[in-house]
C-alpha cells in the first residue's frame, strides 16, 4: 500500500470545490506519524556506523513509506532511540562508541544531525525520556574512573549506571550530564509520569545473575533530574563496587514499562517467559500484583503500554510474536486480548512502539529478516491485525523502533466533520 499522493495544491483545490458546492470538509496531512528504526549493520563498506531508517505512516492504512535520504548514518551499533514528547527531537543511543546523537525532526519527517555527546559511562543499553521532555535517562554497562578511564570490562565485570541529561526544551540540546550509579547490568529504564502531587518515578532493570536480578526505583527531582532511591531500593558500596538491591523481577528481567496513569509497572522476564505486574505504592515503591506473574511467549524482550493506558504489548523474540493484553483498570491485571492474544510478526522482534497520534498502529523491529512489522490496534479490545503489505523492509539488523506524531494535529481524511 502506497502513501496517498494527493499534493497539497490539489488538496486545496478539492477543498475549495467542496466549499463552492456547499459541502463542509476537513483536510489535513495524509501522514499520521513518522516511524524511525535503528539498524546495527554498517551502512557502507569499510564503515562501522549503523543507521536510522525513516518512514511516513499512512493515516488510512498504517502502511510505511520510506522517506527520501533514508537511512541516515548513526554511530557504532545503535541499540535504541527515543523521541522528545513534542516530536521535534530524536535521540539515538550508540552502544559501541558510548554516545548519544541528537537529531532534529523536520516538518517532512527527515532527520538532521545536531549534536553528538558522550555518556558518563561506557556501553549504553537503553534510554527513556520523562513526560515533560526535561530529562533523558540512559543506562550504561560500566562505570568510569575519576579520570574518565573505563574501570570494568567483559573480562573484569563491574557495576554500571544511568547518565542523566537535562534537556534544553527550546532546542532539544542535551546539557551537562550527571550520573546515578546502579548495579552490575542495567538493561532497561522507564519513567512513570508525575500524577497529582506525586513526582515522576524512574525504574531501572538491573539484569544481574540470578538470584540477584532486581528492579530499582527512584524518585525524580523535577528541577535537576537527580534520582533518589524509593523505599525498598538500596544503593551501597561494597569493596569499592556499587551494589544495588531493589524489587523482585524474576530470573532474567529484560524490559520495563509504566502505564500513563502512574499506577502500574510491568516487567518481562526473558528466562521464564513471564510478565510481572506491580502497583506503584507510596513513594514509588513497587508492590507485586497478587495474581501474577502472567504468561508470555518465548523470550519476551520488550514491553509497552498504549497511550490510553488500556492495553499492553510484549515482543516475544523467539516466538516471533506480539502478545496483546487488556489492562484491568481497577487492578492493573493484564488479560490476554480477545481475538489476538498472540500475533505473528517478523522473526526476532526486539522492540515495539505505538503511534502517539491516534494510538491506532503498532510497529515492531524484526532483527532477523531486516524488517518492520505494522499492526492495527482495535481500540475496543486491544486486538491486533496485520496491516496490508507488512512487514516493510528496513536496513540491516534493526535494533529498535519509535513512532513520532506528525505535527500537533491528528491527521484526517476529507470527510464531513
Amino acid at each position: 500500500m502506497k502513501l496517498n499522493t494527493i499534493g497539497r495544491a490539489t488538496l486545496a483545490s478539492i477543498v475549495s470545490l467542496a466549499v463552492g458546492l456547499g459541502i463542509t470538509a476537513c483536510s489535513r496531512d495524509y501522514v499520521l506519524a513518522y516511524v524511525y528504526a535503528t539498524t546495527a549493520k554498517p551502512l557502507a563498506a569499510g564503515s562501522l556506523n549503523g543507521g536510522v531508517s525513516s518512514y511516513a505512516v499512512d493515516y488510512q492504512t498504517g502502511s510505511l513509506v520510506p522517506l527520501a535520504d533514508s537511512p541516515v548514518a548513526a554511530g557504532k551499533n545503535p541499540v535504541t532511540l527515543v523521541a522528545s514528547p513534542d516530536g521535534l527531537s530524536l535521540y539515538v543511543v550508540n552502544h559501541d562508541d558510548s554516545t548519544v546523537m541528537q537529531f532534529s525532526i523536520g516538518t517532512d519527517g527527515k532527520l538532521y544531525l545536531k549534536n553528538t555527546v558522550n555518556i558518563t559511562g561506557s556501553f549504553p543499553t537503553a534510554a527513556a525520556i520523562d513526560s515533560s521532555g526535561s530529562f533523558l535517562y540512559v543506562t550504561f554497562t560500566y562505570q568510569l574512573g575519576p579520570g574518565g578511564q573505563q574501570l570494568y570490562s567483559p573480562a573484569s565485570p563491574g557495576p554500571g549506571g544511568v547518565t542523566i541529561f537535562p534537556i534544553d526544551k527550546s532546542s532539544g540540546n542535551l546539557k551537562t550530564p550527571t550520573t546515578q550509579l546502579v548495579g552490575n547490568n542495567p538493561v532497561a529504564v522507564a519513567v512513570s509520569p508525575p500524577l497529582n502531587a506525586a513526582p515522576a518515578y524512574v525504574y531501572v532493570v538491573d539484569q544481574e545473575a540470578s538470584p540477584n536480578a532486581t528492579v530499582l526505583g527512584f524518585v525524580q527531582n523535577a528541577s535537576t533530574g537527580a534520582l533518589t532511591p524509593t523505599p525498598g531500593t538500596v544503593i551501597t558500596t561494597v569493596a569499592g563496587k556499587t551494589v544495588a538491591t531493589g524489587y523482585g523481577a524474576g530470573t532474567t528481567p529484560s524490559a520495563v514499562a509504566a502505564d500513563p496513569s502512574s499506577r502500574f509497572v510491568y516487567i518481562t522476564d526473558q528466562a521464564t517467559n513471564q510478565l510481572y505486574g506491580n502497583l506503584i505504592g507510596t513513594g514509588g515503591a513497587l508492590i507485586p500484583m497478587t495474581n501474577g506473574p502472567f504468561n508470555t511467549g518465548q523470550l519476551p524482550v520488550a514491553v509497552t503500554v498504549d497511550p490510553r493506558g488500556k492495553f499492553l504489548y510484549v515482543a516475544n523474540n523467539t516466538s516471533g510474536t506480539i502478545g496483546a493484553y487488556a489492562i484491568d483498570q481497577a487492578t492493573g491485571t493484564p488479560v490476554g486480548s480477545v481475538g489476538s492474544a498472540s500475533t505473528t510478526v517478523g522473526p526476532r522482534p526486539n522492540c515495539v512502539a505505538i503511534d502517539p497520534s491516534l494510538g491506532r498502529y503498532l510497529y515492531t523491529s524484526n532483527n532477523l529478516d531486516n524488517s518492520i512489522s505494522a499492526l492495527q490496534l482495535d481500540p475496543h479490545t486491544g486486538g491486533l491485525t496485520q496491516v496490508q503489505n507488512t512487514p516493510f523492509p528496513s536496513s540491516g539488523l534493526p535494533t529498535c523502533v519509535v513512532a513520532v506524531r506528525n505535527g500537533t494535529s491528528h491527521p484526517n481524511q476529507i470527510v464531513n466533520p
